[in-house]
């Protein structure tokens, strides 16, 4: 006889996921409340709503125990297979790179086609044969921790020593304690600080993507680096972020921002808010459609959100997974984690017209918070235009600026869904066609401030659109969107780490990540250990005098993820 235990404590496999499954939507338990229940890890319970919101799992007639419905592949998928085994790639490294593309089979459907196309398993490789050797160390195959007595003696050669430029600043901002604020996982061979530090590394170099590793997969100095013989291999990395969930996102960036808060890294005054659109191009995409306004059209992808200090160009906010219906709510979910942050200096939010609705400014404003924004312009506001006078010159006092000196027209208005006053600007004469109407509930500050507090922002925006492009954001290699966020979430970690190098680099302050990376970054460098420190030494370059006058030593020289070594630069 049946009773409740029957759904608590299903017997079978399909019943048991049909339950997690249920509690995962229907009750909205955390990942962690119904793995502990039904005996899955978290990872596995987010694999398993990613599967079902993609029709990869049907309920309707269960596949008997000990019977596995085969999963067809087409023709393209099929020779895509065949082309990676003929490069000599695992069945999981190619079910990896599959899902990347959007499309999602098992290792062992994979397996099925090699055998099937006539490829026999790959020999089982010793470490000989996968590591290489550097001036005869023998590199491990599998990335594991290491330790700085290990090291010791060893001199070899870094293709992208340029990450060590960083170390200083990685131990300013106390990475380690971060990564523990967080909960970051780690492995029974290669702690979370390192799984850590090998992310950045990749950001730091702009790899485009973790199937790009194998361009890395022998560099000791890598390594080394995040304190590893060499990095985690391809699926290691591409997988990682399953073991995550938003709770861990959150205290990273809360634990991150906060640090670099307090080490006064953000001017605090004027935070811009932008969305982004990263596209997905996988065939089987079942991402939302966002406007994505660098390509001029609606597309796939996941909608993001930058939260960025204008004076700093710091990015110190981040959101990936937000639906449609969620957008609006964005502004006052930013203020909800900024008011745990900062003390003291209230900013103001600068954000265009699509970001938010009346009634949510009016909550702003209930809070307390000032506000720039843009009102939707309609044809009636258009038409009222030629009946507006006197109109004032201003000057805008921004640095290159094609058109310092617009004309504005001021007013007070009302809007349906605010309560109370607006201050109203509408600007024109500033290179649009259009003129702006710009709303704020800031009554007080100066026309020329309002409008050159709102004019920046449109350089902000140019400013992170260049961090997406170098740090590879538009490449989402796949639909589940807290590998998304995760991935948001590094790129502001690295692009910190790029603004905190360049304030040192004299003449280069204002310099993006791009230009930094090529003139400074870049290329290869020696790496020796000796009685517990890490020596590396930079080529003759162009700009070494520049990296010679950086004052190093004011700056951390341990690396205390390496059993606190001591790091030298040398520069040629």
């Amino acid at each position: 006889m049946h009773d409740a235990s029957y759904f608590t404590n299903p017997i079978h496999d399909w019943q048991r996921r049909y339950e997690a499954l249920r509690a995962s939507f229907l009750e909205r338990l955390p990942a962690k409340i119904v793995a502990d229940r039904f005996g899955y890890t978290a990872a596995y319970v987010h694999l398993l709503r990613h599967q079902f919101i993609h029709e990869k799992i049907d309920f309707s007639e269960p596949v008997p125990e000990g019977k596995v419905a085969r999963r067809r592949v087409t023709a393209e998928v099929r020779q895509r297979i065949r082309r990676w085994r003929e490069r000599r790639l695992s069945a999981g490294e190619i079910t990896q790179l599959l899902s990347e593309q959007g499309v999602e089979v098992s290792v062992r459907t994979v397996e099925r086609v090699l055998a099937e196309e006539g490829f026999p398993k790959l020999p089982r490789r010793s470490q000989l044969k996968i590591g290489l050797t550097v001036k005869g160390a023998q590199v491990p195959a599998r990335s594991e921790a290491l330790t700085i007595e290990q090291m010791e003696g060893k001199r070899f050669d870094c293709e992208a020593a340029g990450v060590f430029l960083f170390a200083p600043f990685i131990e300013k901002l106390n990475i380690e304690n971060i990564v523990k604020a967080a909960g970051l996982p780690g492995s029974k061979t290669i702690p979370a600080t390192s799984y850590f530090l090998s992310f950045l590394a990749l950001k730091l170099i702009g790899t485009e993507r973790y199937a790009h590793m194998g361009d890395h997969a022998f560099d000791p100095g890598l390594g080394l680096f995040a304190g590893l013989n060499v990095l985690p291999k391809t699926t290691a990395m591409s997988t990682y972020s399953y073991c995550l969930d938003e709770v861990h996102l959150l205290r990273l960036q809360n634990a991150f921002v906060r640090q670099a808060h307090k080490l006064g890294l953000y001017d605090r005054k004027i935070i811009n808010l932008d969305f982004h659109t990263v596209p997905h191009y996988g065939d089987e995409s079942v991402l939302q459609e966002h406007w994505a306004g660098a390509r001029g059209k609606t597309m796939k992808g996941a909608l993001t959100l930058f939260a960025q200090d204008a004076m700093s160009k710091l990015i110190l906010y981040t959101a990936a997974d937000i639906q449609k219906n969620e957008s609006d709510d964005q502004v006052l979910k930013f203020l909800s984690f900024w008011k745990k942050i900062q003390r003291g200096i209230k900013p103001t939010f600068v954000f265009d017209s699509k970001f938010t609705t009346y009634a949510k400014l009016s909550e702003l404003n209930t809070q307390k918070t000032k506000f720039i924004t843009l009102r939707r312009r309609g044809k009636n506001l258009l038409d009222e235009l030629n009946n507006l006078g006197p109109w004032k010159r201003i000057n805008i006092a921004h640095g290159k600026r094609k058109y310092p000196n617009p004309f504005v027209y001021e007013s007070f208005i009302t809007l349906r869904g605010y309560e109370g006053q607006l201050r109203q600007v509408i600007v024109k004469g500033n290179g649009h066609e259009r003129p702006a109407f710009l709303i704020s509930n800031d009554f007080d500050a100066p026309l020329e401030l309002l409008v050159g507090n709102y004019a920046r922002r449109w350089r902000v925006e140019n400013l992170i659109s260049e961090a997406v492009k170098f740090f590879h954001l538009n490449a989402l290699s796949s639909p589940i969107l807290i590998k998304v966020h995760f991935d948001v979430a590094m790129t502001m970690v690295a692009d910190t780490m790029y603004n905190m190098f360049a304030q040192k680099l004299r003449g280069f302050e204002q310099c993006d990540a791009p230009k930094i990376y090529r003139h400074f970054v870049k290329g290869k460098a020696n790496i020796s250990v000796k009685e517990g420190k890490v020596t590396v030494t930079f080529p003759r370059k162009a700009h070494n005098p520049i990296l010679r006058a950086v004052p190093w030593h004011r700056l951390p020289k341990s690396l205390s993820w390496l059993d606190d070594a001591d790091l030298e630069l040398k520069f040629k």
